[in-house]
Parts: structure tokens; C-alpha cells; sequence
């Protein structure tokens, strides 16, 4: 006998809409696909069998996140093929800091009612976020709670697993005085501030449509553009360059995170004339009338990653980033002091 239960269908959870869901997401899911998974979806848990040639001494290294409250700006624009990118970017960015390559990655989608097709295009995004980072979607749950979420709003969150040579795993104690830091372009705000975005804008269809001559686009556009993964470069990267410190610019923005990725006693010189700070930046700041350094406090401000490397790899670092697409520059140099950063 199939599955199948009126009297939950009736307290607002078919259960059948999970199994059309699971159904529909098969075909994204497949395309995560590496050597290592060893079960298929919809075992009790995903099994994955790591390659450990050429590492000596294997660690884990973990990272959990979710999109936050991005998701009111999908759920006003009806778009949810891409939130599904942010979520896997704020776990493997992460992770990427210490050096570790992402091996795979769960979601978590908790609703209010299960729409196979909608769950099936967040689905498609995690599994594009996945493609971009390398890692297999090797399982996760999708929760119908009516009477705790609304009927068309969900939240997601999900983890990823990484794995690092204990010897290669980079550390705070890398950096030295001279080092220099560089930084990689974001793509916008990413998944982060959009508390803060959502109470300097409107977020309705008709204020998230207008169109921006300097953005080039809608503000619904330049908003919901999903979080840039840097797994592959910077796993490049690290294979030619010794690097230093790595810092994933999420929340707290420059302040917060740059000081993570640098030992007591020194600190992060940023020069200010070197931050390249996109029109939609600009925008919030003038709409907001926020202070610049709450701005640097808050968003990224165009600088989604930064790297630490020692001023004789810069040009190299420069180089091997080009490679793979991604204009990066020189943001500041490592000085001594206790300030965490300082941006002159």
C-alpha cells in the first residue's frame, strides 16, 4: 500500500506533495554528482566516501548558514531559482577560509505548504551553488509546518562537510607585518544586511521593479543577484600560492570579519581610495543616510573575499585569480596594531 494519509492532509501536511517534490528535484540533484557519493536520495542518511590520496593527515572542517531574510525579497519577486546559490555560498565560503576543499552539502527547507514545483526550484539552486563549488548534494529535508510558517513562505539553511591536510590548514599565525591583502569582487549585497535593506526600501513588486539607470537593472534585481562562490579559485589558488589568511566578508562586513584571518598585535590597513564600491552600495547608503562606517560595519561594499599573501605572490596571486575570471585587486597591507582594522 503507497503512502498516504487524509487525516494529516487535513491538519494542512500532504505528504504526497513531499514525494512529488523529491521527484522533481532528482534531475538537479543528479548533476551535484561526484565520485564520492555512495547512495542515492532518500536514505536515512547520505553516505560519501572521501578521497584521501595525497593527504596525510585528513581533517573535517564543517560550516552552517542560512540566506536570512533575503528570502522576503524572493518571495515578493517570485523568484526562487537562485536563493538556493546564496545558501550553499555562505557554507562553502566559509569553509574555504581554512583552506579546506568542500566535499558535499545538505539543505534544510522548512515551509509553510509543500508547492512540488516552487520546492523544486529552490532545489535547482543549491544544486547550481553545488555544481559551482564542487560539492555533492548528497541529501536534506523538506519540513511542511502549517500554522508556523505562512502558506507561500519557506526558510532554508543548510551545512557542508570539508576536508584539509592538517599541515595546509591556514591559520591566523600565517600573517606577518608587510603581508598584503587582496580582495575579490562580490556580486552585490550577498546575504547579508537585508534586514537592514529592507527597512531603508520598500520591498513590494512595485518599489523591487524600478529600474535603475546605475544599477543597470531593477532594485529586485541587483538585490536578489546570488552570492559569488569562490571555492574553485581559491582552491587554485592555494595550489600555486602560499596563502595567509583568507576571510569570507559576510555579516559585520570589513570590521568584523577581515580581523578573524589576522593574529593579536596586527592589524588590517585598508586604503580607502582602493575599495571598489558598486553604484548599488552608493544607493543604499544615500537612501539609508548611513554612515560610511556602519556601511563597512554591515555590507561587504564590493569586496566579497579577501585573501592575505605575501608582497612578493601579489602579481602571482593576481594572476592565477585572472584565470579563473575574477579581476581581483590590492586592498591594504598588514601592519602592527590592535585596532583590527583601520580604513584610511
Amino acid at each position: 500500500m503507497k503512502s498516504y494519509s487524509e487525516s494529516y492532509k487535513d491538519a494542512g501536511v500532504d505528504i504526497t506533495a513531499g514525494y512529488r517534490a523529491v521527484e522533481l528535484m532528482k534531475t538537479h540533484i543528479a548533476r551535484t554528482t561526484t565520485k564520492g557519493v555512495l547512495s542515492p536520495i532518500g536514505g536515512f542518511g547520505g553516505l560519501f566516501a572521501p578521497d584521501l590520496q595525497g593527504i596525510k593527515e585528513p581533517v573535517l572542517v564543517s560550516g552552517t548558514d542560512g540566506v536570512g531574510t533575503k528570502l522576503k525579497l524572493a518571495f515578493v519577486m517570485d523568484k526562487h531559482d537562485t536563493i538556493g546559490i546564496d545558501c550553499v555560498a555562505m557554507c562553502v565560503n566559509d569553509i574555504i577560509c581554512g583552506g579546506a576543499q568542500p566535499l558535499f552539502f545538505l539543505d534544510y527547507i522548512a515551509c509553510g505548504k509543500n508547492d512540488p514545483a516552487k520546492i523544486a526550484q529552490i532545489v535547482s539552486g543549491v544544486a547550481d551553488g553545488c555544481v559551482q563549488a564542487g560539492a555533492a548534494l548528497i541529501g536534506g529535508e523538506t519540513a511542511e509546518m502549517p500554522g508556523f510558517y505562512p502558506e507561500d513562505e519557506y526558510d532554508l539553511a543548510g551545512f557542508s562537510v570539508g576536508i584539509a591536510d592538517r599541515s595546509k590548514i591556514i591559520d591566523p599565525s600565517m600573517v606577518h607585518t608587510g603581508d598584503v591583502i587582496i580582495a575579490l569582487p562580490s556580486s552585490g549585497v550577498h546575504s547579508n544586511g537585508f534586514s537592514l535593506i529592507r527597512k531603508i526600501f520598500s520591498i513590494t513588486t512595485s518599489s523591487l521593479s524600478q529600474h535603475y539607470d546605475d544599477l543597470g537593472m531593477s532594485l529586485g534585481e541587483a538585490l536578489l543577484a546570488p552570492t559569488c562562490i569562490y571555492v574553485k579559485p581559491i582552491l587554485s589558488l592555494l595550489s600555486q600560492v602560499s596563502v595567509h589568511g583568507i576571510s569570507h566578508i559576510t555579516g559585520g562586513g570589513f570590521y568584523e570579519n577581515i580581523p578573524r584571518s589576522i593574529p593579536s598585535g596586527l592589524m588590517a590597513k585598508i586604503e580607502r581610495s582602493a575599495c571598489r564600491i558598486s553604484p548599488l552600495f552608493a544607493l543604499i547608503q544615500k537612501q539609508g543616510q548611513i554612515s560610511e562606517h556602519d556601511m563597512f560595519n554591515t555590507f561587504n561594499m564590493g569586496t566579497g573575499m579577501t585573501v592575505i599573501v605575501a608582497e612578493d605572490d601579489v602579481n602571482k596571486t593576481l594572476a592565477v585569480l585572472k584565470e579563473h575570471n575574477i579581476e581581483a585587486w590590492c586592498l591594504g597591507e598588514i601592519v602592527e596594531g590592535d585596532e583590527g582594522v583601520a580604513i584610511c
